[in-house]
């Protein structure tokens, strides 16, 4: 038994009080362990907003914080669930083209277990899931959590990634997937793919011979177009996966067919914008400076696809103009539907002169400030505006076609 009856039923009932008030001042029974309490009441305070379905599942069990902390949300868990139920319907169509059925049983392997959280959305595609972790703790509660999160039929291995490849047989599964640990032996973080573990690019290989596809989870620290070529022409798929408009992950899709110009899409909540690597998309140039009356409208793409760097396809897809070639900044007269990322509608154009800048901070005690290729920080922007933080209006400051320091202000469409 991971935690006795005692200590679960004490953090079921004093999960909503304070943690530290409940360090203090607590006095348990000597059947509850007031130490592994206090975890779990903290692991599902911080489920309640990172994994609500797992929440609302009062036998959940949850681990140390760095594993919580580390763990994929609930939002992209489910988007890896969508990408991994494409790839095996994928594979369902052409088995019924080349006559072989409809359907072959599915695998997955999850050689990187974690708490599970990632595990337990994709194995619901699969017939049948494997569950693979070095550490034996986390084996533990994957061994109490699957069936009560409905998936009993889960295989639980505690063994390390290389030593689990190696006895596996040639197409032993679907898809691997594979999230490699981000710390060093120190506990600090890394970011290149040779410092994580396991070493992917090392078990490529293998990995290509276990299974036709191979999902892994990497840092959104990492330059996607340098990590495609890592990969050396292996990579099909980029997921460039955000929410609530902070990059959360890189995810590639790797298979054994050599792909020149993998299949690139940047994903936020709802946004979704789709490409293919290299894909032509010439200079569309910088907004007309001396006409910032046309100037109506102003887009600011999300994270991903800031992360994705595709500005000037971005800008051809929905006829919208750069204000200039670093502001990452969009402008058109005509108001446009469905733009990655955050719509406004232009209330006025300034640059920093003092009494141009009053112009159009005029009325304002508050707004909210932004800085796009601009040589002050938002702190010192705002002092010289004396603004306060929040209400209605936006200020972008960015530098246009010409060189010149500009202030847009702004209020959402």
């Amino acid at each position: 038994m991971l935690i006795s009856d005692g200590t679960r039923a004490f953090a079921l009932a004093h999960r909503d009080e304070d943690v530290r008030e409940l360090a203090l001042h607590a006095k348990p029974n000597g059947d509850v362990d007031l130490t592994a309490a206090l975890e779990q009441i903290a692991g599902w305070r911080a489920a309640r907003a990172k994994l609500p379905a797992w929440a609302a599942c009062p036998d959940v069990l949850y681990p140390p914080h760095l594993s919580m902390e580390q763990c994929s949300s609930e939002a992209t868990a489910r988007y890896k669930a969508d990408v991994a139920r494409r790839i095996v319907a994928a594979d369902d169509a052409r088995n019924a083209a080349d006559g072989a059925g409809a359907h072959a049983a599915s695998t997955l392997i999850d050689l990187t277990g974690g708490f599970g959280v990632d595990f337990s959305y994709m194995a619901r595609v699969f017939d049948r899931a494997c569950y693979v972790e070095r550490q034996r703790h986390l084996c533990e509660l994957a061994a109490h959590n699957m069936p009560a999160l409905g998936l009993p039929s889960a295989v639980i291995v505690n063994d390390d990634a290389e030593t689990y490849l190696a006895s596996s047989p040639d197409d032993a599964a679907t898809l691997v997937f594979l999230d490699p640990a981000r710390r060093d032996a120190h506990g600090a973080r890394t970011y290149a793919i040779g410092d994580c573990t396991p070493d992917v690019l090392g078990l490529l290989d293998r990995l290509l011979g276990v299974a036709p596809h191979v999902m892994v989870k990497l840092s959104p620290m990492l330059d996607w177009h340098k990590t495609v070529a890592d990969f050396t022409g292996h990579v099909h798929e980029v997921h460039i996966v955000s929410a609530g408009n902070e990059c959360k992950e890189l995810l590639l899709v790797v298979g054994r067919d050599a792909c020149a110009a993998p299949h690139v899409t940047c994903v936020n909540d709802g946004d979704v914008f789709t490409f293919l690597a290299g894909e032509d998309s010439p200079d569309v140039g910088a907004a007309d400076v001396d006409d910032t009356a046309s100037w109506r409208h102003l887009y600011e793409p999300n994270a991903s696809i800031m992360k994705a760097g595709c500005f000037d396809l971005l800008a051809r897809r929905f006829a919208v103009t750069p204000i200039a070639r670093d502001s990452h900044l969009f402008v058109s007269a005509e108001p446009v539907s469905g733009f990655p990322g955050r719509s406004f509608t232009v209330d006025a154009v300034a640059t920093m002169n003092k009494k141009d800048l009053r112009r159009v901070t005029d009325g304002l005690t508050h707004a909210n400030i932004a800085t796009r290729n601009f040589p002050l920080p938002v702190a010192a922007l705002r002092r010289r505006t004396g603004l306060k933080d929040g209400g209605d209006a936006f200020l972008f400051a960015t530098t246009d076609g010409r060189g010149r320091h500009i202030v847009i202000r702004a209020h959402k469409a």
